[in-house]
């Protein structure tokens, strides 16, 4: 079953419990899957596009729940990492750091020492499965020792 499909399924299934966050959340994942549709002028998405999409979702849940912690807005905070939950739950879990650190030192031993290369390298090499914010932390800290 697609990624989109799935989406529809876990809709139904929140409409019948009424789970209002999940549901909420979910339309919005539907909603952003048709923009790229009606963008790109297809009728479906194939799984790698709804990954990107995913991704970018959940990066922008975690952003907000970041600046409404800092704001002192907790409960609206709470509300987006419920989302957040909601998404990532389509999402295929990324690499630890144990393996994203043999990926930079595999980088690391092809001589490159500059910082955005080295990054670009492991993003690229491992599309999808590495989380930026971890490969950008390991990239400066092994660089630096």
């Amino acid at each position: 079953m697609s990624i989109q499909d799935e989406v529809k399924e876990h809709m139904k299934e929140a409409m019948r419990s009424r789970d209002t966050v999940r549901l909420g959340t979910l339309r919005g994942v539907k909603t952003a899957f048709v923009k790229e549709m009606k963008r790109t002028g297809s009728e479906t998405l194939p799984d790698d596009k709804c990954i990107k999409i995913l991704r970018m979702l959940a990066k922008q849940r975690n952003e907000s729940a970041d600046l409404y912690t800092k704001g002192g807005r907790e409960e609206l905070a709470e509300v987006e990492l419920k989302e957040l939950e909601v998404i990532e739950g389509f999402l295929p879990s990324l690499a630890g750091e144990e393996k994203t650190r043999e990926w930079v030192q595999d980088a690391i031993d092809t001589g490159v020492t500059n910082v955005g290369r080295l990054m670009g390298m492991v993003m690229k090499s491992h599309k999808g499965e590495a989380d930026g914010k971890l490969v950008r932390r390991l990239v400066m800290e092994m660089l630096n020792d």
